[in-house]
């Protein structure tokens, strides 16, 4: 008798909360994300250059415990000019969001801050393979990833500029 007072109690107290559900599609009833939301990766763009950060180390790549990234490398004609530091820079670069686990591991093992777990979420597809997204998309998801939160490199070793080195990174672009 006094369980099902308290279940009683439970159901009551529950009965009179505001709702914590939000309606999906409607964009205006949408939940805000938080700033440290993890949705899939990205590759972001040094605006100090203007070339991505990524060189195509593969770094990430072996570490990816889904194997859902494949990236090739190119010699980086700024670097020949002395416009950056860079000697190598990504060729293409290719994820299968559809694999993807979004655990971060490649956006730690990154020594170049050039992927980040940006806040897209919504890329659902009817076809199998459309969940492959290459090196363009990519870096159009960092680009709206930068610009949303602001994005600067967590070190000043990262930027591609020789002449920004000194005196830090260079903001985005508004």
């Amino acid at each position: 008798m006094i369980g099902n007072i308290k279940g009683l109690m439970v159901t009551l107290r529950t009965m009179l909360r505001s709702p914590v559900t939000a309606q999906y599609p409607e964009m205006d009833k949408r939940t805000v994300l938080a700033k440290r939301f993890m949705g899939f990766p990205a590759l972001l763009w040094d605006y100090s250059v203007d070339e991505p950060y990524c060189t195509g180390c593969m770094v990430c790549i072996r570490d990816c415990p889904t194997q859902c990234m494949s990236a090739t490398m190119q010699d980086n004609l700024l670097h020949t000019e002395g416009k950056s530091k860079r000697r190598k820079i990504v060729e293409s670069f290719e994820i299968n969001l559809g694999r993807c686990i979004l655990c971060g591991i490649c956006v730690d093992v990154c020594n170049f801050d050039a992927i980040e777990m940006s806040h897209e979420h919504e890329l659902s597809k009817y076809k199998r393979d459309g969940n492959r997204v290459d090196l363009p998309a990519l870096l159009d998801m960092g680009k709206q990833f930068q610009r949303k939160i602001g994005w600067q490199p967590t070190q000043a070793k990262n930027v591609g500029a020789t002449e920004l080195v000194d005196n830090g990174a260079k903001g985005v672009p508004e």
